[in-house]
């Protein structure tokens, strides 16, 4: 088991997504992204390869983000490939679809390594991904998962997180709102039945005691309660907060906003990465989100060279914007070929060994990606880099 997992905001907060647009690719056989694997499966057996396997929804409802994860996944897949591979290995990569339920991506992890898959990519969502741990712990297999937040899907030594832990953004946030005096009074609206929102949430408030501005009202929905917001609004406002922390999803941060302006309540609102996607909600006044604050480790709109050649790879090959969760998934394969050549493995090796060789060269390597420059791993398996800081200005991500 992992040691406690720390709390890595040693680094000041950079002034500058759950998800954003989805990707419209085909799927195929295996319900995964259009041209998710590459190269010859007959070259398995050989050690010719290594074998990089990948989990997450491609099909049902939270299709935007495994789509996104694995159409990003083979960007970089193709990018090590034409540059020469991994210290001269070719790279092969397939993806699994597990419509985020718990029991399919089991079985689709087993369907991978009947491939032979070597190391995962995986899984997107928490509970899915945490059932799925338990099975790489087991057989000793290297795991980084994109996007899965929560800190229980680390509670092994082997799997890796690409994304921030919902701990860490909660405080962080705090540490935002505090340090740039952004309110003195803080209601929070979150979902109590999500594991990524009331763990945001936790830390928010906590953290919330040591930079000078009072929570008045912490509202809480579930899942079989998110279309009528209401009465959290009500409060949040007879409390005088003017800022509303929303720790949720853009779909359900879309219909605050709207209620919102038809009580006519006008705090600042202020997100995580799970709000990046507000602006593509369908039917959605996207000037109700004008002004707009959010912690997110990208966004498609920044100006660097980095990413503007990303986002323009992925509107050429699947018609789409990415998200944050294919960016975090671009980043977790390239972190997969510099632990790789961290550790010195080759694919002839056992499944176990390289498994152990990475989890040990994951603490040594750095990673300068789209999610963050000098990215680097704790053994606990969380990743350290700096959230940025946007803004919704004129109906675009602006850096704070």
């Amino acid at each position: 088991m992992k040691k406690a997992v720390s709390m890595f905001l040693a680094a000041a907060l950079a002034v500058g997504t759950f998800a954003g647009c989805g990707s419209s690719a085909d799927t195929g056989s295996t319900g995964s992204a259009a041209s998710t694997e590459s190269g010859s499966t007959d070259s398995a057996a050989d050690g010719s390869v290594f074998k990089i396997g990948g989990i997450g929804p491609t099909t049902g409802a939270a299709a935007i983000y495994g789509s996104a994860v694995m159409n990003a996944a083979q960007i970089a897949v193709d990018e090590i490939n034409e540059a020469g591979g991994i210290n001269g290995y070719q790279v092969e990569f397939k993806a699994e679809d597990d419509q985020s339920d718990a029991e399919k991506s089991v079985n689709a992890y087993n369907s991978l390594k009947d491939w032979g898959m070597q190391v995962l990519m995986g899984t997107v969502t928490t509970t899915p991904c945490i059932a799925v741990a338990d099975k790489t712990a087991e057989d000793g297999m290297f795991e980084i998962t994109p996007s899965a937040s929560s800190t229980d899907v680390i509670e092994n030594d082997n799997v890796f997180q690409a994304c921030f832990t919902d701990p860490n953004l909660g405080t962080a946030s705090a540490q935002y709102i505090g340090e740039n005096k952004l309110a003195t009074k803080v209601a929070v609206i979150y979902d109590s039945s999500d594991v990524y929102s009331s763990g945001i949430e936790a830390t928010f408030v906590k953290e919330a005691a040591n930079q000078g501005f009072e929570v008045v009202a912490e509202e809480a929905f579930t899942a079989d309660s998110k279309t009528d917001f209401s009465t959290q609004l009500q409060k949040a406002q007879s409390e005088g907060a003017d800022l509303v922390f929303l720790p949720i999803y853009y779909t359900e941060a879309s219909i605050i906003l709207n209620q919102a302006n038809g009580m006519g309540y006008e705090p600042t609102f202020f997100g995580c990465d799970g709000m990046d996607g507000i602006l593509d909600v369908k039917n959605f006044d996207t000037s109700l989100a004008e002004g707009l604050m959010l912690l997110t480790p990208f966004v498609a709109d920044a100006d660097d060279e980095k990413t503007q050649a990303f986002v323009s790879k992925y509107k050429e090959l699947y018609g789409d914007t990415p998200n944050q969760f294919g960016a975090d998934a671009y980043d977790a394969i390239y972190a997969i070929k510099a632990a790789i050549e961290e550790a010195g493995v080759t694919p002839d090796m056992s499944v176990s060994d390289i498994g152990t060789a990475l989890t040990e060269a994951m603490t040594k390597i750095s990673v300068d990606g789209l999610t963050g420059d000098g990215m680097t791993w704790e053994a606990t398996g969380e990743v350290s880099k700096a959230p940025k800081a946007m803004v919704i200005k004129d109906g675009a991500y602006t850096a704070m």
